[in-house]
């Protein structure tokens, strides 16, 4: 946590450096698992890097650091070459069931790659004051801090009134989550999103209802995307996703929620931002 919460508030170089690892570590895992337990043969490098590199084009695209400004389009296509790569291949691989392949390297770039790279649409926006595009790394960490307020939240009330309201939010998928825990969950969310107002008014001009939206929606969308990675590891018979970090699992383990809550975070954000 601590080094996410460092490496955001350090700058744009530190924060892409951190992220860009974390996506390629991330694809590498889901890679290796559905090659592992669900019978595919995805091609983990290709798939990684193809990943990563999505990640620098937003970067890139999103900053326009290296173009006074201005981004290119272009930077994208030598992602669209790799996708095409990865279709193309299996006429020529020879594997069992190549249908399987391209739904498992698609749905990671869809699931794991294409999430973190929104996470340079929030950090970066235009600055009327500067004339210039700005980093402001406190949006993409108030995710997180929504994350991790959510989880601390659910954990707390969940335990102290599991016994009086015992029911279960998605008992199939997820035996221990319960209504009153993710209900708990939201109502801390939202008394930290009014906090994060009153605290960055000045860094980043959102009002308070639309902290407060943003605060629910990243709630809400985080605990699904809990239930998703619960889902698909399920389906792949596996307790853990990975063992790179001691104690806590793997990638998919820590960003399980991010991985749905970053895209809807800026879904809603430009959804305010087209209506006001």
């Amino acid at each position: 946590m601590a080094v996410l919460v460092g490496s955001i508030l350090y700058g744009p170089l530190t924060f892409s450096l951190l992220f860009a690892l974390i996506t390629g570590l991330t694809l590498w895992e889901f890679s290796d698992n559905v090659n592992k337990y669900a019978g595919a043969a995805v091609n983990r490098l290709i798939n990684t890097t193809g990943g990563v590199y999505l990640f620098l084009a937003f970067t890139y695209y999103c900053s326009g650091f290296f173009n006074g400004g201005y981004a290119d389009a272009f930077v994208f296509v030598p992602y669209l070459i790799t996708t095409l790569f990865l279709t193309i291949s299996e006429l020529y691989l020879k594997h069992p069931d190549p249908l399987k392949n391209w739904a498992y390297a698609f749905a990671s770039q869809i699931y794991i790659a294409l999430p973190f790279s929104l996470l340079n649409v929030l950090a970066y926006g235009y600055s009327n004051a500067a004339q210039a595009i700005e980093y402001v790394g406190v949006l993409p960490l108030s995710i997180f801090i929504f994350l991790w307020t959510s989880d601390t939240g659910a954990y707390c009330v969940g335990s102290l009134l599991h016994k009086k309201f015992p029911a279960k939010l998605f008992e199939r998928i997820s035996p221990n989550k319960s209504w009153v825990g993710s209900i708990g969950g939201g109502i801390f969310c939202l008394l930290v999103a009014a906090l994060l107002h009153h605290l960055l008014q000045d860094i980043v001009p959102l009002s308070l209802p639309v902290w407060l939206g943003l605060g629910l929606t990243v709630c809400v969308f985080g605990t699904w995307g809990d239930l998703v990675e619960s889902l698909f590891k399920r389906q792949l018979g596996i307790k853990d996703s990975g063992k790179i970090l001691p104690g806590h699992g793997g990638m998919l383990d820590r960003f399980d929620s991010a991985l749905l809550a970053i895209p809807a975070a800026v879904l809603y954000l430009y959804t305010v931002q087209f209506f006001s």
